[in-house]
């Protein structure tokens, strides 16, 4: 199955499995997915900015967003870029649940991906999330005579 891509298959793969958000490539260059990274490239290419880790690309989001004083899911991804193609056997991609300070509260880390098995965002969301507390029946629990 093939796994390196161009930008624009690259951009639409995510986009597709809902990842439509605002990113930030190699800590600059904010926008939609294909727009951050296209940036970067461009600015890469005029000698502005350099990747800090040599044919990788760092992409970060966030997957869940409620405000500044709220609990968030940040997901991070280092892509391998090489001669124009991002290659997502070679992603690794760390999904974080963090409380309203910051905190760390639970981490998932994924690599060795395909288009296939990339995690739609909901999947992504779920690893970190805690699970549902169970509902209480609706039976009373009191002693009956």
């Amino acid at each position: 199955m093939e796994h390196q891509f161009d930008l624009d298959r690259f951009s639409k793969i995510l986009t597709e499995k809902g990842y439509d958000g605002y990113f930030h490539t190699e800590g600059c260059c904010a926008g939609k997915l294909k727009d951050s990274i296209g940036e970067f490239l461009e600015a890469w290419r005029n000698g502005k900015e350099a990747p800090l880790i040599a044919n990788y690309l760092h992409l970060s989001t966030y997957l869940n967003w409620n405000g500044e004083d709220k609990p968030k899911i940040e997901c991070d991804m280092y892509v391998r870029y090489v001669n124009g193609k991002f290659d997502l056997q070679e992603t690794e991609l760390s999904i974080k649940s963090l409380d309203r300070f910051g905190q760390l509260q639970k981490q998932s880390k994924l690599s060795k991906l395909t288009a296939s098995s990339f995690p739609t965002l909901k999947e992504a969301i779920a690893q970190v999330s805690d699970k549902p507390k169970q509902q209480l029946s609706s039976q009373s629990k009191r002693f009956k005579i």
